[in-house]
């Protein structure tokens, strides 16, 4: 229970993508941290880009549910992709900047989160608002264009090649990025947000001056659900993400050739898809379940033998790694980005070359007693670091601070009180 709410604070969500206007999951994400701080007594209004969205999925998305507690704005303009080219290339709101502003600038925003706002608005909407500022770095975009570090679509980026770079993953290169403007336009907020202690350094290491905090992401906690039947007739172990070379799912199918064995379940849709499916091709043990809703993946989490993340990208988290931890489910994670700190806290095992992914598959697939090891280990992590009532605590003991600092003593109150 809250400590006694003494002021509903109101916040601002400013991103790119929002359900149903999303591909991944950042926009998911965004979507708890709303949803668990309107549990709080918060009042929330998301603002987003409708046109970023369509431009790029190339239609409308299929409606679902919204929580009424929630405000969401969808930006829109007759320009369309034009709109979100503007953006891109400025830096700056161009078609939204008066609408922005009129929203932004009143000063009745308590808070304002920035998130994704690279197609939103750019670094020149870090100057609007009069509230807290809090930017929520979800991918490596301060430091990357293309968002993900991946250099010239071959390999994890350890240098700068950025406009050769980007003109291999076909976008085109975005000036006001050597210009400075970054740097002026940070100066505008209270705080940066890293999700993980490997996406800080990361940051830093790509020249992004300013410090930045660290608090990953969470689940809300499951622990009275009851357990699910299997949704699969054999022991298997599950890969989820989307098809992506990024994603390494080519160099764990090898893992799964022959007749004899456990399954390996690839669930998720991409680019890459076809290119998987010939690359399976003659292996039995090798099922696509396509994209599956939550509530269906949920059962399939719940009785894989383990997870298996081997992504070759730095990923800023791993937020399949703690859906697996939820559900008491090991996970095997390559030795990569900001995968060794969250399995160093108990539930997995890491892997970097093809021969150790085969003794671990092999290690769980033999001993259950080690499983059912690792799975108690999982359930405890999770519910030591990745809960949502751990993690919303972070945040509300970071805008305290903040605010006390700045001399905004009702929002330091408010965010104090809404502690659990």
């Amino acid at each position: 229970m809250c400590k006694g709410l003494v002021v509903a604070l109101k916040i601002a969500m400013l991103t790119t993508f929002y359900p149903p206007y999303n591909f991944g999951g950042d926009g998911a994400g965004i979507n708890r941290l709303s949803t668990g701080l309107a549990d709080r007594g918060h009042e929330v209004t998301v603002i987003h880009d409708r046109d970023a969205y369509v431009a790029l999925a190339g239609r409308e998305p299929a409606p679902i549910p919204s929580d009424p507690r929630i405000k969401v704005i969808g930006l829109k303009s007759s320009l369309g992709k034009l709109s979100m080219l503007l953006t891109h290339q400025l830096g700056r709101p161009v078609t939204h900047a008066r609408q922005l502003s009129d929203l932004l600038d009143g000063g009745s925003f308590d808070i304002i989160w920035f998130h994704n706002v690279s197609l939103i608005g750019g670094p020149g909407l870090l100057q609007y608002g009069n509230g807290l500022k809090l930017y929520e770095a979800h991918e490596h975009w301060l430091v990357c264009e293309t968002h993900v570090l991946w250099q010239d679509g071959e390999r994890p980026c350890e240098d700068r090649h950025c406009l050769s770079c980007t003109l291999r993953h076909r976008r085109p290169p975005q000036i006001w990025r050597r210009t400075g403007m970054l740097t002026r336009e940070a100066r505008h907020v209270d705080a940066f947000i890293a999700k993980s202690e490997f996406s800080r350094q990361k940051h830093r290491a790509f020249g992004f001056a300013r410090d930045m905090e660290v608090i990953p992401y969470f689940l809300p906690d499951s622990a009275s659900r009851a357990m699910s039947e299997s949704p699969y007739p054999r022991p298997y172990f599950l890969f989820v993400g989307r098809l992506e070379k990024i994603k390494g799912v080519q160099d764990i199918i090898p893992a799964f050739g022959g007749a004899n064995g456990p399954d390996l379940l690839i669930a998720g849709t991409g680019e890459y898809e076809q290119t998987l499916r010939e690359q399976a091709e003659g292996h039995s043990r090798v099922t696509f379940l396509g994209r599956l809703a939550p509530e269906v993946l949920t059962a399939y989490y719940e009785h894989a033998r383990a997870l298996i993340v081997p992504s070759l990208c730095y990923e800023t988290f791993g937020i399949i790694i703690i859906e697996a931890f939820r559900a008491g489910t090991p996970v095997l994670a390559r030795r990569l980005g900001p995968f060794p700190e969250i399995i160093a806290k108990g539930g997995g095992l890491l892997f970097e070359r093809a021969d150790e992914l085969r003794a671990a598959i092999t290690t769980i697939s033999s001993d259950g007693h080690y499983r059912e090891k690792l799975s108690r280990a999982a359930r405890k992590a999770f519910q030591e670091n990745w809960a949502d009532r751990i993690v919303l605590n972070r945040y509300f003991d970071l805008i305290s601070r903040l605010a006390r600092e700045r001399g905004m003593n009702e929002v330091s109150a408010a965010a104090e009180a809404s502690r659990t």
